[in-house]
């Protein structure tokens, strides 16, 4: 795990002071750690997530501020103030594990929209004041599922896989104006989305639950551990660095060697 002496070191070697940052699913997991590293960056960080209660305490502990919202409701999402937005990191979204003939279409649908259709609605709303900026940061958090498919996880291997074409042609579009976008793709990360899918995963693999953690989750990767959210997070601020200023387009990955078969 990223110590806390580390974590600030770096933060100190990247300057985003004077930067507004929007999170979204930043109450928790790796968005929360996202919006940590950035306002240790010196970022002003809009932690955006359907929780209010803790989007409040999420933005209260890093000096930031709070939206609430479901992204599943456009109308909601098209009403968001995300005027002044320079760093936009498209975090949230959630899982669920069904075969496709058990998987509920209504699921399907709203993964869709909150892994999707969000991501596009807000890149519409704040990549004209990037441009007008002339810089700007889009981070769209995919998975290593944008770039492997898995069974019992269509809705989510599709949206990922979605989300890292939609992610190239905002870095076609946005490189005359000096906004980079790129996905980064973690493995399995030590968050509370991955513990809820162990049950879930024992029940369509016939496993108990410490069998999924070491022959599902773990198995296709090289190194053998879950991922720590702060690990996603650093990816996330390097992405913002002037070292970065040309990787757009690109697909970032933290999986342990997954891919690397």
């Amino acid at each position: 795990m990223v110590s806390t002496s580390v974590t600030a070191g770096t933060a100190a070697g990247l300057d985003l002071t004077g930067r507004r940052a929007l999170v979204t699913g930043g109450a928790g997991g790796i968005g929360r750690a996202c919006a940590r590293r950035l306002a240790g960056a010196g970022a002003r960080v809009v932690v955006l997530d359907v929780r209010e209660d803790l989007a409040r305490e999420a933005a209260e502990e890093i000096g930031g501020s709070a939206l609430a919202a479901d992204l599943t409701d456009m109308a909601a999402v098209d009403a968001l103030a995300v005027e002044g937005v320079d760093i936009l990191v498209n975090n949230a979204g959630f899982q669920h594990v069904a075969p496709i003939t058990e998987f509920p279409p209504e699921t399907f649908s709203s993964i869709m929209r909150i892994m999707v259709e969000a991501p596009f609605r807000l890149a519409r709303a704040t990549l004209p004041g990037m441009y007008e900026r002339r810089w700007g940061r889009v981070v769209n958090i995919s998975s290593v599922h944008g770039l492997r498919a898995s069974p019992y996880k269509v809705a989510y291997v599709t949206a990922k896989h979605a989300l890292e074409g939609f992610s190239k042609v905002v870095a076609l579009e946005g490189a005359p104006y000096g906004v980079t976008s790129n996905c980064v793709n973690p493995a399995y990360v030590r968050t509370p989305l991955v513990e809820r899918q162990i049950a879930d995963q024992a029940r369509v693999h016939d496993l108990e639950p410490d069998e999924v953690v070491e022959q599902i989750m773990l198995a296709p990767a090289a190194i053998r551990r879950l991922i720590e959210p702060a690990e996603v997070a650093e990816a996330v601020a390097f992405l913002c660095s002037p070292h970065a200023s040309m990787i757009t387009g690109s697909s970032l990955t933290i999986d342990g060697g997954w891919t690397a078969h």
